[in-house]
């Protein structure tokens, strides 16, 4: 598409993890893709199965659990927004992604990503409420205000990707359409844009602070009253069991918002992009990986339910 001088972009080349030529070899690419397919195999029957388990069984219909399966449901759609295109991109020379698909699978991703940050964070306010308040627990974290949360959660993350969706489409890319990166990160697409990204920037780096240093503090408050409350207990079994519902959930939140962090917050420098590269595989595909084995392993309520449905 031609407008004055300048042929605007209809679509995009994704580079992939890495476009050093000693790395595109057939065979080593072939590796990648039964990795990333493993991986990607694991992470979609951990998460659903884990959804399927909750639903399943009547004992863990609590607010934990409940958000547990949002969680999971989250990690499913995040994963899905990027590793199926990226499994396709290792066997085919064609990287081609239309704007339009490009611009879905960020608003999917970033969707899944600001929803999970809301949920790390009533998930902390829970076990706060569980810890420090156990007898009004019940009654303060009843089911209904649980799927609240989790709606609000939700809704949140697909209107914050659609501002910036929205900002994007204003844009013209008449620099270049090749995306040096595996998938369509938002940051990366400002990089070839003809128009100046300059409010796009701002605001997502103004959303991006706030998000997830809202969502932070709050996890970080929820945990700091948790402690203390852990440390005025007497009783050794209940400072173990305390500390036992809670590692999980603190595991997951450093993976997850440590990378967020160095992804959008930090200062940039030009001899990052490698690394930034790496903290994206991380969050995207590892992390959703990794997150129904940190939650299920030390779970004895998961492990007891999951015992159960292979008996029956």
């Amino acid at each position: 598409m031609t407008v004055g001088n300048q042929t605007l972009v209809t679509e995009f080349v994704l580079a992939g993890l890495t476009d050093h030529p000693r790395l595109q070899v057939p065979l080593f690419l072939v590796f990648l893709f039964l990795v990333f397919l493993i991986i990607y195999f694991i992470t979609m029957a951990g998460n659903l199965g884990l959804i399927a388990l909750i639903w399943k069984d009547t004992h863990l219909h609590t607010p934990m659990y409940l958000f547990l399966g949002s969680l999971a449901f989250a990690d499913a759609c995040a994963s899905s927004s990027v590793t199926p295109k990226m499994l396709v991109n290792f066997l085919c020379k064609d990287h081609k992604i239309l704007v339009v698909d490009c611009f879905t699978q960020f608003y999917f991703f970033g969707s899944s990503a600001t929803t999970e940050c809301f949920l790390l964070s009533v998930m902390a306010y829970d076990r706060y409420v569980a810890i420090c308040n156990p007898l009004l627990y019940p009654v303060v974290m009843s089911n209904g205000l649980c799927m609240q949360f989790i709606y609000v959660s939700y809704i949140v993350g697909f209107l914050h990707s659609a501002i910036h969706v929205g900002l994007l489409v204003r844009l013209n890319f008449c620099k270049s359409n090749i995306i040096h990166y595996f998938y369509c990160e938002i940051l990366q697409l400002f990089k070839i844009s003809c128009t100046d990204p300059t409010v796009n920037v701002l605001l997502v780096l103004i959303f991006s602070a706030f998000i997830q240093g809202f969502t932070f503090m709050t996890i970080i408050i929820s945990y700091f009253y948790v402690l203390f409350a852990i440390l005025k207990t007497k009783m050794e079994k209940g400072r173990s069991k305390a500390f036992s519902t809670c590692s999980s959930h603190l595991l997951s939140v450093s993976l997850f918002y440590g990378t967020l962090f160095l992804m959008y917050v930090r200062p940039k420098s030009g001899s990052g992009e490698n690394n930034d590269k790496m903290y994206s595989l991380f969050y995207t595909i590892i992390i959703p990986f990794l997150n129904p084995f940190i939650y299920s392993l030390r779970n004895k309520e998961v492990i007891a339910a999951l015992r159960r449905k292979m008996r029956n």
